[in-house]
C-alpha cells in the first residue's frame, strides 16, 4: 500500500495522461504504427525486407550513422537546401510584399501563384537542368521554385491583414519603402512568414530531394534511390528515418521562433 499522501503509480500515470492529452495521443498513435509494422514485418505476408523489422531497420540506422560518407551527401543535401530556402524564401517574401501591397498587382499576378502554386514542380525539373546544368545548380533551382509559392501566398496574405494605423503612422513619418518593410510590414506579419517558411521548407525539401533521386551522384536522395535499386530496404528505411528527424527538427525550430514572439509580445 502506498503511503498516505502519495500517489501509486497507476494514479501518477492517470494524472499524467489527463495533464497530458495531446502527447499521450501522439506516444500511442507511434506505438500502434509501430507494432503494426512489426508485425507486417514478421507476418510473412509481404515480400521479403519490402517491410524489414525494426531490427533491421536498426542495424542499418546504425550502420548508416557510423559512414563517414552518409555525412558527405548529408552536407551536400544541406547546401542545396539552405540555398534554396534562402533563395526562394527570400524571393517569395519580396513577391508576396510586392503583391500584398498594390491591389492592381494582386488582380494581376496573384491568380497565377494560386494556380502554378498547386503544380507539381518536378515538371520543371527538365528545365532546370538545361538552365542550371546537372550539378547542384539544378537541385537549388527545384528547392527555391518549390520554396517560392507557399511564402509568397502567406506573406501576400499577412500584407493584407496589417492593421492600418501601423501603414499611416510609418508613413506619417516619412518612412521610406525599405524602412516600411523592416521596420512596419515585417514585423507586423511575423507569424505569416514563419508559417509561409516552415510550408516552404517541407516543399524545399520534396523538391531538393526528388530531383536528387532524378539525376545526381550526391545527396540523400541519391542513396535513397541507389538502395531502392539495389534492394536494400532496411539501409533505405533508415535514410528515410534520418530525413524524418531532421525534418521535424527544422520544423520545430521554426515553430519555436514564432513562439518566442509570442511570448515577448505577451
Amino acid at each position: 500500500m502506498a503511503e498516505t499522501g502519495r500517489l501509486t503509480a497507476p494514479a501518477r500515470a492517470r494524472r499524467w495522461v489527463q495533464a497530458h492529452p495531446v502527447t499521450t495521443l501522439r506516444i500511442v498513435i507511434i506505438v500502434a504504427v509501430l507494432l503494426v509494422w512489426e508485425g507486417l514485418a514478421r507476418s510473412g505476408w509481404l515480400y521479403r525486407d519490402v517491410v524489414p523489422s525494426w531490427v533491421a531497420i536498426g542495424r542499418a540506422l546504425v550502420v548508416t550513422l557510423s559512414d563517414a560518407t552518409f555525412y558527405w551527401h548529408l552536407y551536400t543535401t544541406f547546401y542545396e537546401i539552405g540555398w534554396a530556402m534562402v533563395i526562394g524564401g527570400v524571393s517569395g517574401l519580396a513577391v508576396g510584399i510586392l503583391l500584398g501591397g498594390s491591389k492592381l498587382m494582386q488582380r494581376a499576378y496573384e491568380p497565377l501563384l494560386y494556380y502554378l502554386g498547386p503544380c507539381p514542380k518536378i515538371i520543371f525539373f527538365p528545365v532546370m537542368i538545361m538552365w542550371f546544368g546537372v550539378g547542384p545548380g539544378s537541385k537549388i533551382a527545384m528547392g527555391a521554385i518549390s520554396c517560392f509559392f507557399p511564402v509568397a501566398l502567406n506573406v501576400a496574405g499577412g500584407m493584407r491583414e496589417i492593421d492600418k494605423v501601423l501603414i499611416r503612422v510609418g508613413r506619417s513619418f516619412r518612412a521610406n519603402t525599405w524602412q516600411m518593410v523592416t521596420k512596419v510590414y515585417m514585423p507586423a506579419m511575423r507569424h505569416p512568414i514563419i508559417n509561409g517558411v516552415r510550408l516552404g521548407l517541407g516543399v524545399c525539401l520534396i523538391g531538393t530531394l526528388l530531383a536528387e533521386t532524378k539525376l545526381s551522384n550526391a545527396g540523400v536522395g541519391f542513396l535513397v534511390i541507389q538502395s531502392y535499386t539495389l534492394f536494400n530496404m532496411p539501409h533505405m528505411y533508415s535514410l528515410l528515418i534520418v530525413l524524418f528527424v531532421i525534418a521535424i527538427g527544422a520544423n520545430a525550430l521554426i515553430g519555436k521562433l514564432g513562439g518566442l514572439d509570442q511570448i515577448r509580445r505577451s
